[in-house]
Formats: C-alpha cells, structure tokens, sequence
C-alpha cells in the first residue's frame, strides 16, 4: 500500500503527487529529489517503483522481504538500509519491533514499512543547516534518528522494570514473603522474560551500530555525515547501556536462585527438625502399640505416666537442641 508520496526541494516538500510514475521527472524538474512511502508493498507497486527509478532487482527482493536484522548494503549507486524501530510496551513488559527498508539513490529516496511501521516522514527535513544541503541520506538520517530515539525510550522503560525487579529480589523480607506465599517463581519467570527482551533489544542495537559502521553512510556529504555520526555514538551508547542492563539481569538471576535457594534450604531444615523431634513418640507409640502379652511395663502401675514423660522430655531435648543450631 502507497502511505504517500513526496517532492522536496531545499528541504521542504513542494508536492504530493498520487502516482509513483512520473515521479522522479518531477523532482528533477524542481531541482530536489523523490520521496516514497509504503507499508507491505504489493508486486504491482514494486514493479511501478523498480520502473520508476530503475532499482536492481536484488535491492527489490531485499526491500520487500520482512524479518530482516539492521544493515546497510551498496547496490551501484544505490544504498540499502533495514531499520528496526522498536517501542516498549510496559503493561505487557514486552518490546516490539517494526521494520523499515530505505532505499537511497540520488534523487529519491523510499521508505518500505513492514508489520505496521509508522510513517517516519516529515512535510519539511531540515538537516540544521537551512534546507539547500537537504537530501536523500538527510531522510535516511531523520528516520535513523527517530529509531535510535525508539531504542532510547524502549531502555528506559526496561530499566524501570529491571529496578522494580531489584526491589522485589533484595526488599527487606522480600524473599521469605515470596517463599512462603509461592510468588518465588513468578518474580522468577518475571525476570526471565525481561532477560529475552532485553536480549532482543541489544541485538538489534548491535546490527544497528554495524549497519551506521558500514562505509556507505560515511560517503555522505560534509552536511549530512556529522549528523549520522551523530545517530551512530547515540546507538554505541544505548549498545553500552544494553549490555550492562543484560549484565545486571544476570547478576540478578544468580543471586535470586540463591537467596530462593538458601530460603528453601531453611524450610527443609524446620521440616527435617519437626519430623525428628515427632519421630521419637511415634517410634515409643509404636513400640507399646504393638500389644504384646509379655511387656514387663505392661504390668507397671508408673508405666503410662513413665511413658509420656520420656516422650515429652526426648521431644523437648530436641527442640531445644534445633532451635540452638538455628533450625526452628
């Protein structure tokens, strides 16, 4: 599906034609260049749109396949790029992820959207320098810059979700309050799912500081390259900041299972001491259970009272010496 189509000339669009044909001779003809938005694109539109500005075939095939990881490609004199925009969604603790191919040439550029990926046009793109230097790789700078904006925003709700996690794991009391209410394994599962997020969002930074690495975007003009070093330490910097969002998480799964771990040590040590300290009657109990004829005690006038108290004084022995060993 077209979402639009665009002419800019010194960095303001001067028209909006409905077709892709014609296009390009429309740019040329006001000295700017082509603009071109889609979202899932059929065959028939890649066809007008290869026509039109006389794509290679593979960039076509690359442009209109989905799934793709951040990279930046040379065709000739055409650049591709995948972008993966990304938006946080703190309800669900959950990241997703759009898709954006852009295709740069030197009189047009084409934004391709796959899965629903917001338009990342503008009806003006100044590059800061008062729109003459504007162009191609100005947009492809824009729409870098709002993506690595997106990854910025996705961190800094992990990172919240990631303190409310410290919280829960190390709060004062926290651990023994969740082993007994059986809430262990759902802070648990909590953080892992915030791990394979936070996973999914460092690769995807990863790709994209290689894709802004890739010697193509440095070809650019005086006007457009500082910008685009500029998204690229931005996206270096929220890389640096996911791998130590990643580390913490880590950090935190080993010291959950332990303090989980040594809780569920100390329910097992009150258990084991309570089924001791009850074994000793139930063993006695037993024993005159068994109703035997000739019990010498049977016949004892103390023998009963003899009995409970051996059970009560062994019983308290052992409570006594559980609760100094810190089992009870």
């Amino acid at each position: 599906m077209i979402v639009g189509c665009g002419v800019y000339a010194a960095g303001k669009r001067t028209g909006t034609p409905a077709r892709i044909e014609g296009l390009r001779e429309a740019s040329r003809e006001r000295g700017g260049f082509a603009s071109v938005e889609l979202e899932s694109p059929t065959p028939a539109e890649l066809r007008s749109l290869a026509a039109e500005f006389g794509l290679p075939p593979l960039a076509v095939e690359r442009a209109c396949r989905p799934g793709q990881r951040p990279r930046t490609e040379r065709y000739g004199g055409l650049i591709f790029t995948v972008l993966r925009p990304v938006r946080y969604l703190d309800a669900e603790e959950r990241v997703e992820f759009g898709e954006l191919h852009v295709l740069c040439g030197e009189d047009f550029v084409v934004l391709i959207g796959h899965g629903g990926t917001p338009s990342a046009g503008d009806e003006e793109l100044p590059d800061g320098s008062g729109g003459p230097a504007v162009g191609p790789l100005s947009v492809l700078c824009a729409v870098a810059d709002r993506v690595v904006e997106g990854y910025a925003l996705a961190l800094d709700g992990l990172e919240n979700d990631v303190d409310e996690i410290e919280t829960e794991v190390f709060g004062e009391g926290a651990q023994e309050g969740s082993v007994r209410s059986g809430a262990a394994g759902e802070v648990s599962r909590r953080i892992y799912r915030l791990s394979r997020e936070v996973i999914l969002l460092h690769r995807m930074t990863r790709s994209t500081v290689e894709s802004f690495e890739a010697a193509p975007l440095w070809e650019a003009d005086s006007h457009t390259s500082p910008r685009l070093r500029d998204v690229h330490d931005r996206a270096v910097r929220i890389k640096d900041r996911t791998e130590g969002i990643r580390d913490l998480i880590s950090n935190i799964i080993n010291l959950n299972l332990a303090i989980v771990g040594a809780a569920q040590t100390d329910q097992n040590k009150r258990i084991s001491a309570w089924a001791a300290i009850l074994i000793v009657p139930t063993v006695i109990a037993g024993i005159y259970g068994m109703n035997f004829r000739f019990m010498p005690e049977l016949e004892w006038r103390f023998g009963y009272p003899f009995v409970l108290l051996l059970m009560l004084t062994v019983s308290a022995g052992l409570y006594l010496s559980f609760k100094r060993r810190d089992w009870l």
